[in-house]
C-alpha cells in the first residue's frame, strides 16, 4: 500500500530488480510477495554470503543484522580506510571495518528514542521534552536537564565508544554517522567526521551488485 504509490509518484518505470535487507521475517515475506507478485521482478533477500563471508570476522555471520553489514560495506567503499560507523536509529549501533575492508563487529546500545521513552515511562515526575540540545551542559531547569542528559549524554556515549574502539584496534579510524538521529547528534559529538544519510541504502546496493556479479560468473562457468 505504501511502496506501489511511492513508485507511481516518482514517475518511475518498474524496477529491474528489488534487493531486500530486513531483520523482521514477517516484513521480509511481505516485501518478497510485493516484488514478485505485484511488480513481477527478480527479488533478492540479501544475506552475509552475498557480501562475502570470508571478509566477516563475526562469530556467526548469520546472526548479524544485514543493515549493520550494509553500513560497514558502504562506509569502506566511501573511505577505503579503517572506518567506524555509528548508526543512530532505534538502536545506536557501532561497526568497525579495517583498512583491508574486513568487517570485525561492533556494539549495540539503546537508541536515543528508546532511552527517552524508557526514562519518561519509569520516572513518574519526569515528562517528555523536545529533542533540542541546550547550549550549556549544566541544566538549570528540568526541561534543560532532560535535554542535556538525553542529547549531550548520548553524544558522550558515542564519543566514548568510538574512543574505546580506536584504542582497542590501535587505529584512528574515520567515523561516519548515519540513521534518523545522526544529524541531531553529530554536531554534539567530538569524534564524528561526517554524516551520510543514506549509507545503509548504499550498502544494500553494493551487496546486491556483488551478488549479481557472483551470479553472472556462475552462469558463465556453467555454460
Amino acid at each position: 500500500m505504501f511502496l506501489t504509490p511511492l513508485l507511481e509518484t516518482r514517475g518511475s518505470s518498474v524496477p529491474e530488480a528489488v534487493a531486500i535487507c530486513s531483520v523482521v521475517p514477517a516484513v521480509t515475506q511481505t516485501l518478497v510477495e510485493w516484488a514478485t507478485r505485484i511488480l513481477g521482478v527478480e527479488t533478492a533477500v540479501l544475506g552475509p554470503d552475498d557480501a562475502g563471508v570470508e571478509r566477516i570476522r563475526y562469530d556467526d555471520p548469520w546472526q548479524l543484522g544485514m543493515d549493520r553489514l550494509a553500513n560497514a560495506l558502504a562506509a569502506y567503499a566511501r573511505t577505503r580506510a579503517a572506518t567506524i560507523v555509528v548508526d543512530c536509529g532505534t538502536a545506536t549501533k557501532f561497526e568497525f571495518v579495517d583498512s583491508e575492508g574486513t568487517y570485525h563487529g561492533g556494539a549495540i546500545a539503546p537508541g536515543l528514542g528508546i532511552a527517552g521513552d524508557a526514562l519518561f515511562a519509569r520516572a513518574a515526575r519526569l515528562y517528555r521534552v523536545p529533542l533540542v540540545a541546550p547550549a550549556r551542559v549544566i541544566g538549570r531547569n528540568t526541561v534543560h536537564a532532560l535535554q542535556v542528559g538525553l542529547l549531550h549524554g548520548h553524544a558522550a556515549m558515542i564519543d566514548g565508544m568510538v574512543a574505546r574502539i580506536q584504542s582497542e584496534t590501535g587505529v584512528a579510524s574515520r567515523v561516519i554517522a548515519t540513521g534518523g538521529f545522526a544529524r541531531l547528534l553529530a554536531p554534539l559529538c567530538r569524534r564524528v567526521h561526517e554524516v551520510v544519510d543514506f549509507l545503509t541504502l548504499d550498502g544494500i546496493r553494493l551487496i546486491f551488485e556483488q551478488r549479481q556479479e557472483k551470479k553472472n560468473k556462475s552462469n558463465e562457468l556453467s555454460k
